[in-house]
């Protein structure tokens, strides 16, 4: 009783407020009109007027919606919402009608973003002047529309990268109660978005279709050119597979088949490829496969999703009706005293917000286009993306019109296959005709086209087997039609017998004289690098290490058995090289090597088993992704020790990239099961690292594409001399070298190195300085130079003059040096022969002049002191002997014991005498 005076002034205030502010506001909205583009005056949050255009787009808006209670009394038929940050409104839209005959109604508006609650209203449509629903009647159709002045703090819980970030997560939910029963009689649910998305199929998609359309021509060209079967196969296996360019693509679309609750980034992105996993919308083809279900549309919810058209009292964290009614009233009079009068003050714009009203209510082609259109029956809740039928929910396909949508495209697909191999052949012919193109170019395939026509058909079935596999056993979970059910049961069995059937015939066709035998074996884990620089762990066989020269490091090995084929006929010649096989199965094995040509049996396998966990254990998430984890770690650690593709950019993206991008999407996916309740913020965080792993190997397949188209080229060129441009030459040579390198696939022989091994250390010394010491030489007195010995050989009476002083020879050998370097010192002197040959020709002279002299000299007995002065005379005159470096013994007198031997030169000299 005492806060009854204050309620009563609150109410007064606010009664006054309504009455009078919209007066005093008509001043101040004007429409003003330029040309065809209509602007508003609006008044922003601080006062300050602007001008806006009618048409702008709203910084947040709602699109598609749906029905969240099932059976709600009024059928909307238009529900929109936006948020326009520049003048801080929220504008609601709602039309439709009802079957009720007069009821009093409260709605309630709420918006929540990343699964919090960011801004609610509840209010009476008779107090925000919506006529149409003050009281809801069946004679007038609904026709409501409000704009509600917001605050700063009321949207404080929207983030400002909310505004901007790709794929906004949020919805928009309306809730209407009847007044006289206090119960929800109807409930409406809107997608929010603010126009950033990373779902762009027209742009992204057609690009895609392109480069796809490059690697289907280059392997198509690669496989028909040429006439020599195993020349043709060979190039045609190290073009890019097609095969492995819609694995990709299957792999990221068909991961949104878990039945986990996606961020809403994840299936905008998967969008883009939704083409190739032939979930491509036709208003025509839909209606058809609508007529053959008819009203049976299955449970979206038996695979996680809120179906549209079914009861969703939980959507938003629910309500409680007694919280409705009691906020309703207190928002009239227990509002925040700062809250209520800011509301207030944003009402001075009344009449530029009733020419919005207006404005909104319009068509798309008046100008405002924001708003969406109701979903289709089947289709789960516009906001909720959970499991596959939220990821089809982006293509507008119902979960139960799943398996018939991507069959009839496949059978499309097929036929468009066949028909263009065909309409190759007989283009061919054409230009045959015309003179357009030699007669004896390529007439291999224009002669066989029928069995290339049949063969191409068969790989298209290879290309879509986990496709449909998966697509059929989703059917039989999903419990839509029976009709369509029996068609995927008929399709299954069909694809399952007969390409298992011809995958067992064609290894039974080459195995079929032989035996088998099975031996122990151990798996080596072998350090490697990846690409040159990343480290990796390699497998390699016991056998097969033996047979290498320097096989890698191994850090541990486990025991293995392998079995081992034993052909009959050791002549007979390799899979690569036998025509016959290439002719029938080459559809199958032409693309793997010669000692891994039946792994097309193993992969047929894996993705068999690999389609029946994500459909069959589809509505139990933790299966599927634990199941496909065990299962995706061993293909990948057995296609890596296999390593089947002869080509080696097939084996790096089958091998590294789509195996790590399976097993890494896997392991991120199980964080988003609702068990785990993680913050939708935070699921957005990994949804965005998936995007980026699966986005590199989406480009690198790319890249691969370009390089295939390259390679191709230059196989259908292998008859050519001449190739354009010329400097792609040496890599031309390099890419024909490596295929004659890969096609025998035998292990590699290191050539033996020819470089010498360093030899073993071993001591040594290092002269560091030198520091010479004093010789004999230096203080010898004979010692002369080279300039001196040149004087010596001199005639007799030069030679008679030098020996009569040794000082005055040493003199002058001191003189003659000086020419010498600072530093340099002179060695003794070396005499040739003919210097030897003019000492004797001197001595003889010199003797005959003695011999004379002595004639003429008086007769006395000989007491030898004639002898001892011709002795003392002579001087140790150096020579050399004939033979080089052997001194010539100094002619010297000596005595033996006394006595005195004969002078050799007097012996000479007595034999001249007597001659």
């Amino acid at each position: 009783m005492e806060r009854l005076p204050a309620l009563r002034c609150r109410f007064l205030a606010y009664t006054l407020a309504v009455l009078l502010i919209p007066l005093l506001s008509i001043s101040a909205a004007n429409v003003a009109v330029s040309g065809n583009t209509k602007y508003v005056e609006a008044a922003t949050p601080d006062g300050q007027s602007i001008w806006l255009k009618d048409a702008r787009k709203p910084a947040l808006y709602t699109q598609n919606f749906g029905d969240c209670l099932g059976s709600s009394l009024i059928n909307v038929t238009r529900f929109d919402a936006a948020y326009y940050k520049d003048n801080m409104t929220v504008l609601f839209h709602l039309e439709g009608n009802t079957n009720v005959a007069n009821e009093s109604l409260m709605m309630y508006i709420g918006v929540f973003a990343y699964g919090e609650a960011r801004f609610d209203l509840t209010f009476n449509p008779c107090n925000a002047q919506i006529y149409s629903l003050c009281p809801m009647n069946r004679s007038v159709p609904i026709e409501a529309n409000g704009i509600i002045p917001v605050s700063q703090a009321d949207v404080a819980g929207i983030p400002p990268i909310a505004l901007n970030i790709p794929d906004f997560e949020g919805q928009a939910i309306l809730r209407i109660f009847a007044n006289s029963t206090q119960s929800e009689v109807g409930c409406y649910s809107a997608v929010v978005t603010n126009g950033a998305t990373f779902s762009h199929p027209s742009a992204v998609g057609t690009v895609l279709g392109i480069f796809t359309v490059v690697a289907i021509a280059a392997s198509f060209a690669t496989a028909v050119y040429g006439n020599h079967i195993p020349t043709t196969r060979t190039h045609y296996a190290h073009s890019l597979s097609v095969f492995v360019v819609f694995s990709v693509f299957h792999h990221i679309f068909y991961t949104g088949a878990l039945s986990v609750n996606w961020p809403s980034v994840l299936p905008a992105f998967w969008s883009n490829f939704a083409w190739a996993a032939g979930m491509i919308y036709s208003e025509s083809m839909q209606n058809s496969v609508n007529q053959l279900i008819g009203s049976n549309k299955g449970n979206t919810s038996i695979v996680g999703a809120a179906g549209s058209g079914s009861s969703a009292e939980d959507l938003g964290g629910g309500y409680e009706i007694s919280q409705i009614y009691k906020r309703s009233f207190s928002s009239l009079f227990h509002r925040d005293e700062n809250l209520w009068w800011d509301h207030l003050l944003n009402l001075r714009s009344a009449k530029a917000e009733t020419h919005l009203a207006t404005r909104a209510l319009a068509n798309a082609t008046e100008g405002y286009d924001w708003y969406g259109v109701p979903v289709r029956p089947g289709l789960p809740l516009p906001g909720n993306f959970s499991g596959f039928a939220g990821t089809l929910a982006q293509e507008n396909i119902p979960a139960s019109n799943a398996f018939m949508t991507g069959f009839l495209w496949f059978l499309i697909l097929i036929v468009m296959v066949a028909a263009s191999v065909a309409a190759s052949k007989w283009i061919l012919e054409a230009l045959v005709k015309y003179k357009r193109l030699g007669e004896n170019r390529l007439a291999f395939f224009r002669e066989h086209w029928v069995g290339y026509t049949v063969a191409a058909a068969l790989r298209t079935t290879v290309i879509g087997f986990f496709m449909i596999v998966y697509l059929a056993i989703f059917q039989f979970t999903y419990k839509g039609s029976a009709g369509v059910t029996a068609i995927a049961a008929l399709v299954l069995l069909v694809f399952f017998v007969g390409l298992f059937g011809a995958a067992g015939y064609a290894c039974y066709y080459r195995l079929r004289f032989g035996s088998y035998t099975v031996k122990r074996d151990r798996i080596h884990f072998e350090k490697q690098r990846m690409v040159g620089f990343v480290p990796w762990v390699g497998f390699g066989r016991e056998s097969q290490r033996s047979e290498k020269i320097q096989p890698r490091s191994s850090i541990g090995s486990m025991p293995c058995w392998s079995v081992q084929y034993i052909d009959e006929d050791a002549q007979r010649m390799s899979v690569q090289q036998d025509e016959d096989y290439i002719k029938k199965f080459g559809w199958l094995s032409a693309r793997f090597r010669r000692t891994r040509w039946w792994f097309f049996a193993l992969w047929l396998t894996y993705e068999f088993v690999r389609a029946c966990v994500y459909g069959g254990a589809a509505g139990h998430p933790m299966v599927q992704v634990f199941g496909l984890m065990v299962v995706e770690f061993i293909a990948l650690i057995t296609i890596v020790i296999l390593r089947p593709f002869e080509g080696a950019r097939l084996n790096a993206l089958m091998v590294y990239l789509l195996g790590f991008s399976k097993v890494s999407t896997l392991a991120l996916s199980a964080a988003f099961d609702v068990r785990f309740n993680l913050a939708r913020i935070n699921t957005t965080v990994i949804g965005v690292v998936i995007i980026v792993i699966q986005g590199i190997l989406a480009s690198f397949t790319l890249i691969a594409i370009v390089f295939g188209a390259i390679s191709s080229y230059m196989s259908l060129t292998r008859d050519r001399e001449a190739f354009r441009p010329r400097k792609w030459e040496p890599y031309r040579q390099r890419y024909f070298a490596h295929l004659e390198k890969t096609a025998p696939d035998v292990p590699s022989v290191k050539p033996p190195s020819t470089t010498i091994p360093e030899p073993p250390k071993e001591p040594y010394f290092r002269v560091a300085s030198v520091r010479r010491e004093p010789k004999i030489e230096d203080d010898d007195p004979d010692f002369v130079d080279p300039a001196s010995s040149r004087a010596s050989v001199a005639p007799a009476a030069a030679i008679g003059s030098r020996l009569g002083s040794r000082r005055n020879s040493l003199h002058s050998g001191h003189v003659s040096s000086s020419h010498l370097p600072f530093g340099a010192r002179s060695h003794r002197t070396s005499w040739s022969t003919r210097d030897f040959n003019g000492l004797q020709d001197a001595q003889h002279s010199n003797r005959s002049s003695q011999l004379m002299s002595r004639s003429r000299m008086p007769n006395k007995t000989s007491s030898g002191d004639l002898r001892d002065q011709i002795s003392y005379e002579r001087v140790r005159t150096p020579a050399r002997s004939p033979g080089p470096g052997t001194p010539l013994d100094v002619r010297k007198l000596r005595h033996d014991k006394g006595k005195e031997k004969e002078d050799p030169l007097d012996e000479r000299s007595s034999e001249e005498a007597k001659a």
